[in-house]
């Protein structure tokens, strides 16, 4: 089965042609769900999606209670899709469900995350096209993942490859870095992208600097997450480096130049770094011990299995309660 997810939030006038393009487009596809979410919308776009629903039974609808944002909606579908093969796409008209087909395709050659590019993309040349090829690059360059466009919702999954992906904040850009950096095969392919019609984006220039916070949050789950006192232990040694570098300098200043120390703020310089410094190493001893904690609690582990050859199946559970 193919579950096809979309977050819809205050797209009232795009619905009624999301629906159609959608009818069209399955006529193409096995057995299709469609899970649409709405987050907390405030038209009458969730008495459209009831309507729709009550019409056809491959519409699923959950309502959030409140507004989450698009990641929250999307991690809401992906708990309660039954598919095996996942499909996210915007409800704004700007994908087009036409493309999915060409999407499972690729899934079929063995990839497990297949992205979709809006090669010729239609909004505006400076105040989306320009931060979005600067935000892709950067995320691209620091991920390792190399894609042309973090940003296109229209996008399938197997359902392994979200297995040990949970999502917060803003970040189901990076759902295909996650993915990858589990050992998913991750591919990319054009799809066809419509100027806005109706509304308007929920975006500006401000998410530029959230993708770049959100990448930091990645970047350190990535590489520090069972590790942490790698980092704060760096910059740790880091300041320690700087006290001791600005305390020798005050010296040679004091016993060969003749300048008092206070005349100069190496001294106080070196003890901030110096406090600094202890200060890193101690929060790194705190987040290697939450680290662990986390683990324990979560009965996690920090790594994930993509198969298993000729070992015997997982003993079932002891029920106590049937003795």
């Amino acid at each position: 089965m193919i579950s096809l997810i979309i977050p819809v939030y205050n797209e009232e006038g795009s619905l009624p042609g999301l629906f159609a393009a959608i009818e069209q487009a399955a006529t193409k596809l096995p057995e299709l769900e469609v899970i649409l979410v709405d987050d907390g919308s405030s038209d009458s776009s969730a008495e459209l999606l009831a309507a729709q629903a009550q019409k056809d039974p491959r519409f699923k609808v959950l309502a959030l209670a409140v507004n989450r944002g698009q990641t929250a909606a999307i991690q809401a579908g992906i708990d309660h899709a039954s598919g095996d093969t996942l499909v996210f796409m915007d409800s704004d008209l700007q994908n087009d469900p036409a493309d999915i087909p060409r999407l499972l395709e690729k899934i079929d050659e063995g990839y497990d995350v297949v992205s979709g590019w809006r090669k010729d993309r239609k909004d505006n040349p400076i105040k989306r096209n320009f931060p979005s090829r600067v935000a892709n690059a950067l995320i691209s360059g620091i991920s390792g993942v190399r894609l042309h466009d973090y940003g296109c919702t229209l996008k399938a999954y197997r359902r392994r490859a979200l297995k040990d992906v949970r999502l917060y904040g803003e970040m189901h850009r990076f759902i295909p870095i996650y993915a990858s950096w589990q050992g998913a095969k991750v591919a990319e392919i054009p799809v066809t992208h419509h100027p806005r019609r109706h509304g308007a984006s929920k975006y500006g220039l401000e998410r530029i600097f959230k993708v770049l916070l959100d990448l930091l949050v990645v970047k350190f789950l990535s590489r520090y997450l069972t590790k942490p006192i790698y980092v704060f232990g760096g910059f740790g040694f880091l300041a320690f480096f700087l006290s001791l570098i600005s305390l020798l300098w005050a010296l040679v200043l004091k016993f060969f130049f003749a300048t008092s120390l206070i005349q100069t703020p190496l001294p106080l310089f070196a003890g901030l770094c110096f406090l600094l410094g202890c200060m890193c190493i101690l929060m790194g001893l705190l987040a290697e011990v939450m680290s662990r904690t986390y683990f324990e609690s979560q009965q996690g582990r920090p790594y994930s299995i993509r198969e298993k050859i000729n070992f015997p199946p997982p003993a079932p559970e002891h029920d106590e309660c049937a003795e």
